[in-house]
Formats: structure tokens, sequence, C-alpha cells
């Protein structure tokens, strides 16, 4: 089993229940699109740890119900609450699932819909965050994170992104 540092399912954010599960908040990636997966790595103490699933259960939101095999009671589980978790080589995602985010590379980022930053050159991935290398209209490269607190909306048609970022975050650059 080989671990994929580069493509994180969630976090943990809780215990659930009293028989061991937690509950994972999945990245925006894998809403409504659960990949079939028998194990995975939680990142513990930055080291990624194998762990492998004796139960899953989904309700469609965004939060993943998940329970490891040796690990059947809050006690044992609770030390895991803010654990990243990343799928395993043997994992296998669905068919709509991009695991490759080099598809943005070409798109145009707005700011608040009506202020063009420049286009997208690259997409890098940074220790589980993807950063978008975006070209402004004055030929500076600038790092944004591609999280979803900042994505107002995707337009794959017209091959736009539009965001709202942190006042300051343009001036590090």
């Amino acid at each position: 089993m080989a671990y994929k540092n580069n493509i994180l399912l969630g976090r943990i954010t809780k215990v659930s229940g009293y028989e061991g599960a937690v509950a994972v908040k999945l990245e925006k990636t894998f809403v409504e699109n659960i990949p079939q997966m028998e194990s995975v790595f939680l990142e513990i103490e930055g080291r990624p740890v194998p762990f492998f699933i004796s139960g899953l259960e989904y309700s469609g939101a965004d939060i993943l119900k998940l329970s490891f095999e040796g690990y059947n009671s809050v006690e044992k589980i609770s030390e895991f609450t803010g654990c990243s978790i990343f799928l395993t080589n043997e994992t296998t995602v669905g068919k709509n699932i991009k695991t490759d985010n080099q598809i943005l590379i070409g798109y145009k980022v707005f700011i608040k819909e009506d202020r063009l930053l420049g286009p997208i050159s690259d997409v890098i991935s940074n220790n589980g965050q993807w950063l978008l290398n975006v070209i402004s209209l004055n030929k500076k490269n600038i790092l944004i994170p591609f999280h979803e607190d900042f994505i107002i909306s995707i337009d794959k048609k017209k091959k736009i992104v539009v965001m709202d970022i942190p006042e300051g975050l343009l001036e590090i650059n």
C-alpha cells in the first residue's frame, strides 16, 4: 500500500458515536463522489500512518463517517481528531473526480466576478494544499491557495474561476 500524499480525502473533525467512528469533512472534490477504498493514511505528527477501514457511511453531505479496524472505542480514536486523511494507491477514484488539477491551467481567475487577475499557468501541490500560480496582467507570478473558502464559482465552459481572495494576500506575492 503506497501513500498518495497529493490526494487529500479530508480531515477528521470529531468522534462520531460511541463505537470508535470519526466524522471526516471531505474535500470539495469528493463530495458526492466517494472513492472505493479499503485503507487510508492518516497524517499523524507529519508522518503517514496506514489504517484499514472497517466501516464507511456517507449521508450525501460533506461529512463521511469512517471506522478503522482495531479502533472501536471513543478513547482509542479521539486522539486522531484534526488529522488529515490521504488516499492510497489502491483507492479507486470515481470517473467524475479529477485528481489531476492540471485541467485548471489556462482558466482565467477573476476577483469577485469583475476584476481579471490573470490566467492560471500552473497548479502546485504543497503538502496537501493546492496552489494556483496565476500570471497577473503585469506578468507577475501570484500564488493563491486553491481552497473552497476562496472559491465563489468555477465555469468550466468559459474556463473562469471566480474567487474571493482575502485582503492582503495579493500583496505578499
